[in-house]
């Protein structure tokens, strides 16, 4: 695609960066570290979908650069003296992409739906009393019990109650929803949307940002250009030579064997934009054999090590942590409880409890992702530490997207279905109970997988009620050591990783999820 473009400045006797002044200014092309298949995030918690939610639809509340809550579409809130009614009104001016005003009937049918996906949204549910229209600007909470995690869920940066119509949003939420409007800073443009080639953003003009300035998903969301692109080039190497070329102005997550290259270019600059990292999940599929049975899960626990992965994808120590703490080294909540003894790839006792779960040899369908290069290592090193702990290993590849359509089948290994997959999640949505989702343990409610556990469900629910820090930690331990005795997943240690920007691309926000208001292009 960009190799023939070199070639015509090259026979025009022109230089390589006469092709980045040839770009439109004000179009800001992007290699996302996925392409974009599935359009509706509250479906799914892929993080490119994640990504374009944000590019389209507005927020209650979001985290700062300091995750710091703060408001976002609500101008005001206030709580009863009781601490029961929590009263929110909105700001003025905000308006859908289709010129429609939004109201508190979208955003009551936005969060309804919303609760229906997400484990932090369902712990809210579970403890409201009802959610009501006061005006078309003004709506109510009315909680049970006082509860401390009101804020936090409307705000938190992954699964964020994302608002729609309320057409829209009425769609069941175990369907995809068919329409894209939004109230956000960015217009999709549905008409130039290409899986495999791009996906097309252009400026709202009618988007009314807030006046504080832009800090991590929160303050002013203003859009200094008036075209995004997200160009899927799914080599690395070819990516960092368009970026080079000027071809494209940035690359959201290149690879880090790459780093080198891309210092060497003086018109190129790594920026860490995520401070917070990211976590490697192997997560297991409970209605089925062999990990239905929590001997067998246990053994992975054993089976595995987290230098294996980290050293097999990230590779540089620079960029990755070593870490027993499921909510993540550095963390408020950092305890090593439960799994200090796991994690060495002990194939002797991993061995063991494979005997005392009864497994009996049957393949296990382990997902592998092609296409994302910090996955696409993890699968093959993970099929040979299960293997060397005595399991048959069903290795089946397919590019991400597919991996993601295919993770919500509830089907049998034999029939379409899996019983491993590997991911990674932002190190901001780990750092508490609450927030990881992969903790959650409600059943069919749970994140895919769908773990099952009575005592993890119970014990968020005392984190979530708990105001004492003190007593907030001890909880977490005690939750740590049920999640070693019954696995909802294994974590594989941290890692960061950078943006490459081309150095006429200014205004890079801090941030949990890459975000491409306040970004200029000279």
């Amino acid at each position: 695609m960009y190799k023939g473009l070199i070639g015509v400045v090259a026979a025009l006797g022109l230089s390589v960066p006469a092709v980045a002044v040839a770009q439109q200014p004000k179009t800001l092309k992007v290699v996302a570290h996925s392409d974009l298949k599935i359009l509706d995030p509250i479906w799914t918690t892929a993080f490119i979908v994640r990504n374009h939610g944000y590019m389209i639809y507005d927020t209650l509340f979001a985290l700062d650069g300091e995750l710091k809550i703060k408001p976002q579409m609500v101008d005001t809130w206030k709580t009863s003296d009781d601490q029961l009614t929590w009263t929110f009104t909105l700001r003025d001016g905000l308006e859908f992409h289709d010129g429609q005003p939004v109201t508190t009937e979208d955003v009551i049918a936005s969060l309804k739906r919303w609760a229906v996906r997400d484990s932090l949204g369902q712990i809210l549910w579970s403890k409201m009393a009802d959610i009501k229209a006061v005006d078309a600007k003004t709506f109510q909470i009315v909680l049970k019990a006082p509860t401390g995690i009101v804020l936090q869920a409307l705000g938190k940066p992954s699964g964020n109650p994302f608002i729609m119509p309320k057409r829209v949003a009425e769609t069941p939420a175990t369907d995809q929803i068919k329409e894209f409007v939004g109230s956000g800073p960015f217009i999709f443009k549905a008409d130039e949307w290409k899986p495999g080639d791009r996906t097309v953003y252009v400026k709202n003009p009618k988007y009314k940002p807030r006046p504080e300035p832009a800090s991590g998903l929160a303050g002013g969301k203003i859009p200094k250009v008036d075209r995004v692109e997200w160009v899927a080039i799914p080599d690395q190497q070819t990516a960092v030579n368009a970026l080079q070329a000027g071809e494209i102005d940035i690359i959201e997550a290149p690879q880090h064997d790459l780093y080198p290259l891309i210092k060497k270019d003086r018109n190129v600059s790594l920026v860490t934009t995520n401070k917070w990292g990211n976590q490697y999940i192997y997560r297991f599929n409970q209605l089925h054999k062999p990990f239905d049975n929590a001997k067998n899960r246990q053994a992975m626990l054993y089976a595995l090590n987290q230098k294996d992965f980290l050293n097999g994808v990230i590779g540089d120590p620079e960029f990755y942590t070593v870490c027993k703490a499921m909510f993540m080294c550095g963390g408020p909540y950092e305890t090593t409880a439960g799994f200090a003894d796991k994690y060495e790839s002990d194939f002797a006792k991993a061995k063991q409890l494979l005997a005392e779960g009864g497994y009996d040899n049957t393949p296990v369908v382990l997902l592998h992702s092609t296409d994302l290069y910090v996955l696409t290592n993890m699968a093959p090193i993970a099929k040979s530490l299960m293997e060397k702990a005595g399991m048959k290993v069903d290795m089946q590849s397919m590019d991400w997207q597919t991996l993601v359509a295919r993770r919500a089948k509830k089907d049998p290994p034999d029939k379409g279905g899996w019983n491993v997959l590997i991911t990674s999640t932002s190190g901001a949505d780990s750092l508490d109970p609450l927030t990881y989702s992969f903790i959650s343990a409600s059943c069919d409610k749970a994140w895919f997988g769908w773990p099952c556990d009575a005592e993890i469900t119970r014990l968020r629910d005392a984190f979530a009620d708990e105001t004492d820090e003190a007593k907030r930690k001890q909880i977490v331990e005690k939750l740590q050591l049920r999640a070693a005795e019954v696995p909802t997943h294994a974590f594989l240690g941290q890692y960061n990783n950078a943006m490459a920007i081309r150095k006429n691309v200014s205004g890079s926000v801090v941030s949990p999820v890459p975000v491409f208001w306040n970004i200029e292009k000279k």
